[in-house]
């Protein structure tokens, strides 16, 4: 009994994963039991297990490595998981008050998120190409259905076909990329290919098998030129699943990415670091053209996304623990602005159902002048201007990349910053200065909350969170290191 007991504690660095497996698994029971249509109870559940893992990843404090060296657990893996959990929950709570009308109301909904975030959170622990295969694809899987839940309207079928044809062609060439870097180091373990590397040399399969594997992971992220997926799946999808697919995805994404390349490959930094470097300007300079012309506003959102996956892979750009912490630091704060946003966008419904468009928000600083407030705050931290949070986001990855004499990658990104700032005032203005078309519906309580929330802490940023945040993202980048 004894060394029963002696092994299952020998799992904490595991306990979150498997509490969020087996809870999903009862979750789902309950759902068939009690009743298809009525999921509040599975939706308030699954807040209610997201709340709970995420107290044992913050408080937890276990570190190791588990299963045959295959999951790990460091202050860096736990500061991610707390992020993918957050956006996870909110996304969930974002979809309370409109879930009939999004198709999000079954309790499918609500368990096939649980099971995309033990995908991500796996994903942030891989120490081994294949959990880091078997994360990704429990995450996709779970994502290709939530885009086509609403399976009555025919935006939203399509835009989970797009996501699924796109995904598996993502997966084939991230399989590819890691055959080639098995066949080239004789490992599958992270921390042996490290080592296999700096003994053997970099080798043009090797080189090859890191492109493919990168492709592939670009792809989760949405970074240029694997974005084709994201306008039409952001713009298909019900808005909470949208919301859901714009956060917890990318942090968990972007998480892997920077354990890659920094730890795994760390020997051939040269070599990743034009491939991130690349995707980092393309990035940048196509979403702040291509977002110029458009009119919907989840397209808008969705070429945004794409503009901040660039801002934030300057920062991986670096090289260096500053660079992380300053990646860290962004998607921290790229969590708050888009819960917010998406808090905003779904508080907005008129007789004729939910805005879609920029011009629809036409006078909604007179008859809405709280929901017109949070989204100004939002776009111009967007945008970048203190001493809002989206300043200090992008302030750490720009120092990060002129620290790393990547001057010219900085001097772009101060660019196409400046060119993002047309469309987001273009939303200021129509809110501030046009004259109302359409009057709004009742703002439900807990957007309303969130909007508050999310408005305090950028407006607040560098007195409240700002230092807290920045020294948890010290430790979680000193750990990978």
């Amino acid at each position: 009994m004894n060394s029963d007991v002696t092994s299952f504690a020998s799992l904490a660095p595991a306990y979150p994963e498997m509490f969020l497996a087996l809870a999903a698994l009862v979750l789902l029971l309950v759902g068939v039991v009690v009743n298809k249509e009525r999921s509040v109870l599975v939706t308030v559940g699954a807040v209610v297990v997201l709340a709970v893992a995420g107290f044992m990843v913050v408080f937890q404090g276990a570190d190791g490595v588990l299963f045959n060296g295959v999951f790990i657990s460091d202050s860096f893996s736990r500061y991610m998981k707390a992020l993918v959990i957050g956006g996870s929950a909110l996304a969930i709570v974002l979809s309370f008050s409109n879930a009939t009308e999004n198709g999000v109301h079954k309790y499918e909904y609500s368990v096939l998120a649980l099971m995309a975030t033990l995908g991500m959170m796996t994903m942030v622990s891989a120490n081994d190409l294949m959990s880091l295969y078997v994360g990704l694809e429990l995450q996709s899987l779970s994502l290709y259905v939530v885009a086509a839940i609403k399976r009555d309207d025919a935006r939203a079928s399509e835009a989970g076909l797009k996501y699924f044809v796109l995904g598996a062609l993502s997966s084939g060439m991230l399989l590819y990329g890691a055959s080639l870097i098995y066949g080239f180091t004789g490992h599958t373990n992270l921390q042996e290919i490290v080592v296999a590397i700096a003994n053997e040399g970099r080798s043009i399969g090797l080189i090859f098998g890191v492109v493919f594997l990168l492709a592939g992971i670009a792809f989760k992220i949405s970074a240029v030129p694997f974005h084709m997926w994201t306008p039409d799946v952001y713009e298909g999808a019900p808005t909470p699943v949208t919301a859901f697919f714009a956060t917890a995805p990318k942090v968990a994404a972007m998480a892997l990415l920077v354990r890659l390349v920094m730890d795994t490959f760390e020997p051939i930094t040269r070599d990743w670091q034009q491939i991130i470097i690349f995707l980092s300007i393309a990035s940048m300079v196509l979403a702040a053209f291509a977002a110029i012309g458009q009119r919907s506003l989840k397209r808008l959102i969705a070429y945004s996304s794409i503009g901040h996956v660039g801002f934030a892979l300057v920062g991986l750009s670096s090289g260096t623990a500053a660079g992380i912490e300053g990646v860290s630091i962004y998607m921290a704060i790229y969590i708050t602005m888009t819960v917010g946003l998406f808090a905003c966008l779904l508080s907005l419904r008129t007789v004729d159902g939910y805005v879609e468009n920029i011009d629809d928000l036409a006078g909604l600083s007179k008859e809405r002048p709280f929901v017109a407030a949070i989204m100004a705050i939002l776009m111009f931290s967007l945008i970048g201007l203190p001493p809002l949070a989206g300043f200090f986001a992008k302030w750490h990855v720009f120092l990060a990349a002129i620290e790393a004499q990547l001057f010219v990658l900085a001097v772009i990104g101060v660019l196409a910053s400046a060119v993002s700032a047309f469309y987001y005032l273009r939303v200021v203005k129509v809110m501030y200065f046009d004259e109302p078309v359409a009057r709004f519906q009742a703002v439900p309580g807990e957007l309303n909350v969130i909007m508050a929330v999310t408005g305090f802490l950028l407006v607040t940023y560098y007195f409240t969170v700002g230092s807290p945040l920045a020294s948890l993202a010290h430790t979680a980048a000193g750990s990978l290191l």
